[in-house]
C-alpha cells in the first residue's frame, strides 16, 4: 500500500487560510483533516474533535512530556499541537492528510516526516491583511496590533515553502490548492507501483495484437 500524502498549509493570522482549507476539504473529501490540540477555550460554533481537541493547559503539558506531539507551539498565550500517532497512523494506512498549522510547527513537521507538500497563503497586501484583522470585530486594538506584528514576521517564512497562494479571491485560492493536490497525486515518484504493474504485466498474445492492429488500420476498414 502506498503511503499517504500530506499537505501542510500555513499563513499569517487573518489571511483566510481556514476558509480555504474548509472549502478544499469539501471539494476533496478523500483527504482527512489533522485535528490539532489546543489549550485555549473554544470559540462560538467551534466543535470539540472537529475544529480542535480542547484540553487543559495541564493536560497539554503532560502530552508534551510524553512526546505525543510531532509539533507544538505557544501562540498568543495558548498551546497548539499535532498528534504524532494520529498523523503517522493515517499516512501508514495510505490516507492523505491536510494540516492547518503555523510556520514554526510546519518546520518541525518537515524535520520529522519526509515527502510532505508545503503551501503558504499570502494576503493581496499587508494593508489588506490589517483590514481583515480589524474587520473581525472580536479583538481589542492591542490584540490586532500583536497579531499584525507576528504576521509581518511570519511572512518571511514563505521562502522555504513549496507553493504560494495569494488569497485575493476565495474561489480562486481554493482551486489553486486543489490543483496542487491533484498534481502531487500524479507525480511519477508516487506512482511507481502502478507504473511497474502496467509495464511488467502479462504480454498480450500476438494473435490479439494482430487483430487490434487490423481494426485500427484505416485501410482494412469497410466503406
Amino acid at each position: 500500500m502506498a503511503k499517504g500524502l500530506f499537505i501542510v498549509v500555513s499563513a499569517p493570522s487573518g489571511t483566510g487560510k481556514s476558509s480555504i482549507c474548509q472549502r478544499f476539504m469539501q471539494a476533496c473529501p478523500e483527504i482527512k483533516f489533522s485535528v490539532s490540540y489546543t489549550s485555549r477555550p473554544p470559540r462560538p460554533n467551534e466543535v470539540n474533535g472537529k475544529d480542535y481537541y480542547f484540553i487543559s493547559r495541564e493536560e497539554f503539558q503532560v502530552r508534551i512530556d510524553q512526546g505525543e506531539f510531532v509539533e507544538w507551539v505557544e501562540n498568543y498565550g495558548n498551546l497548539y499541537g499535532s498528534s504524532r500517532k494520529t498523523m503517522d497512523g493515517f499516512l501508514q494506512n495510505g490516507q492523505d492528510l491536510l494540516l492547518d498549522i503555523e510556520p514554526r510547527g510546519a518546520r518541525k513537521v518537515k524535520q520529522t516526516f519526509k515527502g510532505g507538500v508545503y503551501v503558504f497563503v499570502l494576503p493581496p497586501s499587508r494593508l489588506e491583511l490589517l483590514n481583515r484583522l480589524e474587520g473581525r470585530g472580536c479583538e481589542t486594538d492591542e490584540d490586532i496590533q500583536s497579531r499584525f506584528e507576528q504576521a509581518e514576521s511570519e511572512l518571511k517564512e514563505v521562502s522555504w515553502y513549496d507553493y504560494v497562494i495569494f488569497n485575493k479571491d476565495l474561489e480562486t485560492a481554493v482551486n489553486q490548492l486543489i490543483s496542487i493536490y491533484v498534481a502531487q497525486k500524479c507525480k511519477r515518484s508516487r506512482l511507481q507501483d502502478e507504473i511497474k504493474q502496467v509495464i511488467c504485466e502479462t504480454p498480450i498474445p500476438k494473435a490479439k495484437c494482430s487483430g487490434i492492429g487490423k481494426l485500427n488500420n484505416p485501410a482494412k476498414r469497410r466503406v
